[in-house]
C-alpha cells in the first residue's frame, strides 16, 4: 500500500495536488478538513467543537482528530492506500498516526512537503477566500495566525519524518502540472 503524507502550510496547494495524486495513483483522500466539514454539516457534537477551534484559527485537539482518522482508516476497504492531507499537524499526531497504521498492518511510505514563501501563501489564501466561503480565508489576522501555528506547531512534523528518512521537499511555486510532475517523480520511487 502507498500511504503518503502531503505536507505544507495553509495555501501551499495540498488540496489541488491531492486531487491529482488521487486520480493518478487511486488513493483514498484523508483530509481532516473534509472530516471536520462532514461533522459540521451534520451538526454533530464533534463538529460543533471543531468549529470553535477552526473559527479561531487554532488546531483541533489531537484526541478528536485521531479518533476521526482512525475511524476512516478502519472503515475504508479496496484502496491502494491513503493520502493524508492536513494531517498530521503535530509530532504527537504523527506518532499516533504511526501507531494507527501499525495496528492496521500499514505504514507511511513518505512525506512530501510543499515549500512556499509566506507572501505567496497569504496571496493564495486571500484569493481562495473570495470563493471558498471560509471565514479563516478572509481575515488577515486569522490568516497570519494559521501561518504562525503552522511554523510553530506543525513544521516540526517534517523533522519527525525526516528522522525516519521519509521526507521529500518539493518547490510549491510554479505551475500546477509542473509541481505535480515533481511530486510524481517522488511517489514513483516509493
Amino acid at each position: 500500500m502507498l500511504n503518503i503524507v502531503l505536507f505544507g502550510p495553509p495555501g501551499a496547494g495540498k488540496g489541488t495536488q491531492s486531487e491529482k495524486i488521487i486520480a493518478k495513483y487511486k488513493l483514498t483522500h484523508l483530509s481532516t478538513g473534509d472530516l471536520f466539514r462532514k461533522h459540521l454539516g451534520e451538526g454533530t457534537e464533534l463538529g460543533l467543537l471543531a468549529r470553535k477551534y477552526m473559527d479561531e484559527g487554532r488546531l483541533v485537539p489531537d484526541e478528536v482528530v485521531i479518533g476521526m482518522v482512525g475511524d476512516k482508516i478502519k472503515n475504508t476497504t479496496g484502496t491502494n492506500g491513503f493520502i493524508f492531507d492536513g494531517f498530521p499537524r503535530t509530532v504527537a499526531q504523527a506518532q499516533a498516526l504511526d501507531t494507527l497504521m501499525a495496528q492496521n498492518n500499514m505504514s507511511i511510505s513518505g512525506m512530501i512537503a510543499l515549500e512556499v514563501s509566506e507572501e505567496v501563501l497569504k496571496e493564495r489564501i486571500r484569493e481562495r477566500g473570495k470563493t471558498s466561503g471560509r471565514t479563516d480565508d478572509q481575515d488577515e489576522s486569522k490568516i497570519q495566525t494559521r501561518i504562525n501555528v503552522y511554523l510553530e506547531e506543525t513544521l516540526p512534523v517534517a523533522a519527525y519524518y525526516e528522522s525516519q528518512g521519509k521526507l521529500e521537499k518539493i518547490n510549491g511555486i510554479g505551475t500546477i502540472d509542473g509541481i505535480f510532475e515533481d511530486i510524481s517523480k517522488v511517489i514513483d520511487k516509493y
